[in-house]
């Protein structure tokens, strides 16, 4: 059984509706976004961490260059399968975001706004735009469910009719993007938090939103937790004996060494101690009783499925890494040079990728090579620790 999914910690979540909202946080005050921003030093929440007043510059820029208006996405996709907190987000402080959404585009001169999310979400969040008489028009539009829907480019491409496909990077989205205009795609988390920085709550640019996924006293456990990026890893997940590495950062991310990472801080240089980053907010705590490489094959295999299929890398190198990976992966003496083949293989696929894709997947696959070196010896010889095969990461469509 899975635990309700829940926001707890410092950010205020009185309810959906708009009077809960405004007798909690007041009316949406008309400030200097841009300056606001700055001094809060608030970064993106949709995995990149990029600085949210470089992003406003850059697409006021450009706007003022070509004369053409911009457009703001609310970006809510969350293509992630191990990730909950922009749906729980969307569904328990909607107005939040809304209102962020209303400042950024204030900001940038925006005419046009959209707000990307999982279709079941919509039609509450069409009765909530409507009980607050939005004057932005803006449009709600369904995601695809695939783990590439959310990258921003694929995401404009989406919102023109088109396949929701990563394209090249030039021009860039704030250059040129939904409908070939200047265009500012920001996570639904960041603009809750420009929401409650514009209120005066500068702390809400040093918290996140956490999904965590654990078991205790074999439950499966996950929720949403909002902390300080200041907080240790060990103080935000249980990582007692049963737990034997963490799963930083979702499938874009990185596997830590349980005890390694108790220690970490969730601020970006806390985590690169590690080599791991939060991504797509993301901790999963993988129990004692499973095979960390069975659990990194299934996503692997997964991943690579979900690739574009646009380039080398992703139509050719992560289909092979994770046929490797799946050999890897179980309690048998592997081909002779098999483990050689798939660290020379992730090696030659970053950068080379129309997205990173390929450079966040082999990412995950050489964390796993290291943290579960004594599972691949193991195995080598016939055994494996894993005392039960019930999956412990979702992988959609996967019952292994």
């Amino acid at each position: 059984m899975t635990a309700p999914l829940l926001i707890r910690g410092p950010l205020d979540v009185p309810g959906p509706e708009m009077a809960d909202h405004l007798g909690a946080h007041g009316a949406l005050p008309v400030v200097d976004l841009h300056g606001l921003v700055e001094r809060a030093a608030l970064t993106g929440r949709g995995g990149a961490g990029f600085p949210t007043a470089a992003k406003l510059r850059s697409v006021a820029a450009a706007a003022a260059a070509t004369g053409r208006a911009p457009v703001v996405v609310a970006n809510g996709s969350e293509g992630e399968p191990a990730a909950a907190k922009d749906a729980v987000l969307l569904v328990r402080a909607p107005h939040l975001v809304f209102d962020g959404l209303a400042l950024a585009a204030a900001a940038v001169g925006a005419t046009s706004a959209y707000l990307a999310a999982d279709p079941a979400l919509l039609p509450g969040l069409a009765r909530l735009l409507g009980d607050r008489g939005d004057r932005l028009g803006v449009r709600l539009r369904p995601v695809a469910g695939t783990f590439l829907a959310g990258e921003e480019s694929a995401l404009c491409a989406a919102l023109d009719g088109k396949a929701p496909l990563p394209r090249s990077k030039f021009p860039p989205v704030r250059e040129r993007g939904v409908d070939g205009r200047p265009t500012l795609v920001l996570n639904v988390e960041t603009l809750a938090r420009l929401a409650l920085v514009a209120r005066g709550n500068d702390a809400a640019a040093s918290s996140l939103l956490v999904t965590r996924r654990m078991e205790i006293a074999g439950t499966s456990w996950v929720d949403v937790v909002d902390v300080a990026l200041s907080s240790r890893l060990g103080d935000v997940l249980r990582l007692g004996d049963g737990v034997q590495a963490v799963l930083i950062g979702g499938y874009a991310g990185t596997w830590v060494e349980a005890g390694r990472a108790a220690h970490l801080t969730l601020d970006p240089v806390g985590l690169a101690q590690a080599d791991a980053a939060l991504g797509a907010g993301v901790l999963a705590a993988l129990p004692a009783d499973r095979c960390g490489l069975r659990e990194t094959a299934r996503v692997v295999g997964y991943l690579a499925a979900q690739s574009a299929g646009q380039c080398g890398p992703c139509l050719n190198g992560l289909p092979r890494i994770a046929a490797a990976l799946d050999v890897l992966a179980r309690p048998t003496p592997p081909p002779s040079g098999l483990l050689a083949d798939v660290h020379r293989w992730s090696g030659l696929l970053p950068g080379r990728g129309a997205c990173s894709h390929p450079d966040s997947s082999v990412r995950l696959v050489a964390s796993a090579l290291r943290v579960f070196e004594p599972e691949l010896a193991l195995h080598r010889t016939g055994r494996c620790t894993a005392r039960t095969a019930q999956p412990f990461l979702p992988v959609p469509g996967s019952t292994r």
